[in-house]
């Protein structure tokens, strides 16, 4: 089977606009989630991560804010290589939970606004943008979408059908989205505290990432995408497992398919999404899994919960800590609120020897995703 590589990459964020920036932001402590007061998505004050409002053009005939991010994104990871988007085994996957969905917000809707929220239609104009001679992918399931796009874009290549892929997932939040979360009673009224023992909740994020796969055997000195796999709990349509059993079996299957154990994990990249039942689920699959020795960290304190994008963003950054030996904190985190041990990173660990990282994700609908990636 061939192997899989990580050619470039990019994250587009409140807190950078590129990785580079990205990364200089976590290593000094700055987070996009902030306070948000007198916006017309919510008439209470609610924290999240959010862009400027000014960084996008209004001409939303051409292109939405989903669609901007996307291409913002993009660009700048395809200047950082040489993949080509107009070769024939060049595909684009895109990755996200909501797209357009604000536009039924802004506008009446009738034939064209349909059409202009359907996420094909999004990719099309990206795909178009960048000359993709191929029919790009759509990925939309849920908070698993980003790591389940990156496993769509390992399998397209380890099948032969291309080449490269570009995968890039965004997100950008909405009064529907917002309000979907406020009425599951899911949004935390100050920054959230993944794992943490007073922890009540998530905050939502925008951004986007993209990160360009190749099987050419010039970039076999880079970062692997090991292995792989989904699953789903048929527990709940929002409630996740109580036993964490079929996201242990999703971290599971990955490592077989990476041909490693549970020990030689390094690091963890978790959802971590500061909820009561998903921190405490996600926890008992590690365990299950055997890695509950093995430090983890969330990043959700930074850049808040992303959705389509959260698992391009956060499988990002567990790339450059294995890069750079890095190890970033789990911000909101100071006392273990889960009933099973957990190696919880609360500073930043500098120096390490990181070779092998899981990313794992969970979302309604029961979903759940698992992801190695390996430094060679």
């Amino acid at each position: 089977m061939k192997d899989v590589f990580v050619v470039s990459d990019n994250i587009f964020s409140p807190i950078g606009f590129t990785t580079g920036e990205n990364l200089a932001s976590l290593k000094n402590g700055i987070s996009g989630v902030k306070q948000q007061v007198g916006l017309s998505m919510s008439d209470q004050p609610f924290y999240a991560a959010l862009f400027d409002p000014n960084l996008f053009s209004t001409d939303h005939h051409r292109y939405t804010s989903f669609e901007q991010l996307l291409i913002n994104s993009v660009a700048s990871a395809i200047e950082n290589s040489k993949v080509d988007p107009g070769d024939k085994k060049t595909v684009l996957i895109i990755s996200s939970t909501k797209g357009n969905i604000s536009l039924l917000e802004t506008g009446k809707y009738d034939p064209q606004i349909k059409h202009r929220i359907a996420l094909h239609a999004s990719a099309k104009l990206v795909a178009a943008h960048f000359n993709f001679v191929n029919t790009p992918v759509v990925i939309s399931n849920a908070c698993i979408s980003g790591i389940l796009a990156i496993l769509t874009g390992m399998r397209l290549i380890q099948s032969g059908q291309y080449k490269n892929a570009v995968v890039v997932g965004a997100d950008a939040l909405s009064k529907f989205i917002l309000s979907g979360f406020q009425s599951f009673q899911a949004v935390s009224q100050e920054p959230c505290k993944p794992f943490d023992v007073a922890r009540n909740g998530i905050n939502l994020g925008e951004g986007a990432a993209t990160v360009i796969l190749s099987s050419n055997k010039k970039y076999e000195t880079a970062i692997k995408i090991a292995g792989g796999a989904v699953s789903n709990d048929a527990n709940h349509i929002s409630g996740p497992s109580r036993t964490g059993e079929e996201l242990c079996s999703a971290i599971k299957k990955a490592l077989e398919q990476a041909t490693l154990s549970a020990s030689e994990i390094d690091l963890i990249s978790a959802h971590g999404t500061a909820t009561l039942y998903n921190d405490e689920m996600e926890a008992k699959a590690i365990n299950l899994a055997g890695m509950q020795a093995a430090p983890v960290n969330s990043l959700k304190g930074f850049y808040g919960h992303t959705l389509g994008a959260a698992g391009i963003i956060e499988s990002v950054i567990a790339i450059h800590s294995l890069k750079e030996g890095i190890l970033f904190p789990t911000r909101g985190f100071n006392n273990i609120g889960v009933s099973v041990p957990l190696n919880i990173s609360n500073k930043i660990q500098t120096g390490g020897s990181y070779k092998n990282a899981l990313k794992t994700a969970s979302g309604f609908g029961g979903c759940n995703a698992a992801l190695v990636m390996c430094r060679q």
